[in-house]
């Protein structure tokens, strides 16, 4: 399956900002999916995690409370809506897919965030 970020710009602190990943496969929805993001300098960072149905749902400590990750199975898209958005929050944004029982085999290429301050 190939995935496609979209959805990044530059915003203001404090302001709000929503990433679609658009798959290419209907098996996308049999996929957990996520989202990862790279500073400049630093290391790829895990964000936010959501099972196949959207039922469970995991963040990273850094972005809890401020973004909330979602999917829409009929339209095998699945969205990051970021809150309260902080300069540390700039960054490439990834969007990742794995089969069940494997890693993170599927990456989108990436779309950037700038927040200003």
């Amino acid at each position: 399956v190939q995935l496609q970020a979209s959805g990044g710009g530059l915003v203001q602190a404090g302001g709000s900002l929503r990433l679609s990943c658009a798959a290419s496969a209907r098996a996308f929805r049999y996929y957990t999916a996520g989202w990862f993001r790279q500073a400049p300098g630093k290391e790829r960072e895990f964000i936010a995690s959501i099972s196949q149905n959207g039922g469970s749902t995991t963040y990273a400590d850094s972005v809890r409370g401020r973004f909330t990750v979602s999917r829409d199975n009929a339209k095998i898209t699945m969205y990051l809506q970021m809150s309260s958005l902080i300069p540390e929050d700039t960054a490439v944004y990834y969007c990742v897919a794995q089969r069940a029982g494997s890693n993170w085999g599927y990456w989108g290429q990436g779309t950037q965030v700038t927040v200003s301050s």
